[in-house]
């Protein structure tokens, strides 16, 4: 057969994908990433335990793949986005640990920012509020704190551009390229140009010369060295999306007014919003969704964060109230109702459309009517009462929300989307693979190389795999109320 791979390179794991020309899944590979917490609000991962388990789950499947006789045609990248690498390129050495985009380190410095004024500034040029979400303050952080000291190519990235480099050749000849649903969520591209701003560079310090070159989302960025991933020399890389962007052109979702909600680490819901920069929605930011080249124009997004929905259940489970991930929804449903308690999940702060990085996470309402089933349902709820405040603000904005396209592996649970379509008032509809962010970036490249021909072509290929209507919104309402008096204690 012909596959097409992709390497979906998360904040909690990294995972190749093969996939065939109808958009099956072949073959994977996933390894878990560490995730270091070196102080309260900070986190950071290893760039090169990334890279690492990017070779080695690629070469996993890469193997298998020829030994089978298959042929890879084509390598699609998609990855956690606003997470930042400082790096070497002459050495090729990291320079610190990545920052992470859960990482609020730099929420000091973006409050200065927003009373010196600058926030309408940041928000007309890059579409994105002043928040430590974001790359640039983590680069400015980096700066401050010499990390380019003594380096004689001192360079900045997020993990499409570090796992492009590595994969292409690192020092030895790497290629040093990103595209605009990454470079979007910097907070220092333009919209309009699709190119690095020099008003957000001197604002935030950075030089261009530390940032790579951006790209369509569909191009041919360069070929798989045989160094790195022996299985598959020469392989060409053909697409880049930034993850919640993948997730949504896996979900076909390429009309004007679509929308879809992954339910990953946390918790995204993304409008397309057509192909002019949208008007600013309150509560919510802007991005690109991908630049398609010859494919057809520029698309933008409208995007809704929380910053916690699966990492709330790995918290459960290494407390030891779950005994594994999948079990939340069984020990959920065991019980009638969360008996008044209420779960916020702020670990790292509240996205949207609060953006609060001084909230903490909560569990109010407790009383001795409350045990692990009814912690776990009010997990379950919350994780629907984010997405909710997230929905609505998208109607507050005027983007209708017809239906929601659902991934990502909580939405596995039938009691979420349940919750989820009732809370929205809105018809959800689970993705026939949860790993569409991965199917987003097979799709692309494949699209680049000819596997597909047209847009139309891969909407013929979405399938949904299950249909959640609203329910009475009776007692939902009631407990979103509860939870939302909730959050303010947080």
């Amino acid at each position: 057969m012909q596959l097409i791979f992709a390497l979906d390179a998360g904040t909690t794991g990294v995972r190749t994908v093969a996939f065939d020309a109808n958009l099956e899944v072949v073959d994977e590979s996933y390894r878990e990433l560490t995730q270091y917490f070196p102080f309260p609000g900070e986190v950071e991962h290893d760039p090169l335990e990334i890279a690492q388990l990017a070779i080695s789950t690629l070469s996993d499947v890469g193997t298998r793949a020829a030994k089978a006789g298959h042929h890879v045609v084509a390598l699609g990248v998609t990855n956690q986005r606003e997470t930042t690498v400082a790096f070497d390129r002459d050495s090729g050495e990291p320079l610190q640990r990545a920052i992470v985009w859960q990482d609020r380190r730099t929420a000091d410095l973006c409050h200065d920012l927003e009373r010196q004024g600058h926030g309408p500034t940041v928000r007309a040029a890059t579409g994105l509020v002043l928040d430590s979400y974001f790359s640039a303050t983590k680069m400015t952080w980096m700066l401050d704190h010499g990390v380019a000291n003594g380096a004689t190519s001192p360079s900045f990235a997020t993990v499409d551009t570090w796992l492009l480099w590595v994969l292409t050749g690192g020092a030895e000849g790497g290629v040093f390229l990103t595209e605009p649903s990454n470079a979007s969520r910097t907070s220092l591209m333009d919209l309009v140009t699709l190119d690095w701003s020099s008003d957000m560079l001197a604002l935030f310090g950075v030089d261009a010369s530390m940032l790579a070159s951006i790209r369509p989302s569909s191009t041919h960025f360069g070929t798989v060295s045989g160094d790195v991933v022996e299985s598959l020399a020469g392989v060409p890389i053909t697409g880049i999306l930034g993850d919640q962007q993948a997730a949504l052109f896996g979900q076909a979702c390429f009309e004007p007014g679509m929308v879809k909600a992954t339910y990953g680490t946390g918790a995204f819901v993304l409008a397309n919003a057509g192909t002019t920069v949208p008007r600013v929605v309150d509560g919510l930011v802007t991005s690109l969704a991908w630049d398609l080249g010859a494919f057809g124009p520029t698309s933008y997004a409208l995007e809704g964060s929380a910053f916690v929905a699966g990492a709330a259940v790995q918290w459960l489970r290494d407390l030891g109230l779950i005994g594994a991930s999948h079990e939340l929804e069984a020990l959920a449903t065991s019980v009638a109702d969360s008996a008044g308690s209420q779960f916020v999940p702020a670990f790292t702060g509240l996205g949207s459309p609060f953006w609060r990085a001084d909230a903490r996470g909560a569990i109010t309402g407790l009383s001795y009517g409350v045990g692990r089933g009814q912690i776990a349902r009010a997990l379950v709820e919350a994780l629907a009462y984010q997405v909710r405040a997230i929905t609505d603000a998208f109607r507050d904005g005027g983007v209708e929300v017809r239906e929601l396209r659902c991934d990502g592996g909580a939405a596995a649970m039938d009691l979420l989307l349940s919750l989820q379509a009732t809370n929205s008032r809105v018809e959800v509809l689970r993705s026939s693979t949860l790993e569409a962010t991965a199917r987003g970036a097979a799709s692309i490249a494949g699209l680049e190389i000819g596997v597909w021909h047209s847009l139309d072509e891969l909407s013929d290929l979405w399938r949904a795999s299950a249909h959640f209507s609203p329910d009475e919104p009776l007692f939902v309402d009631l407990g979103y109320s509860s939870w939302r008096r909730a959050l303010e204690r947080a």
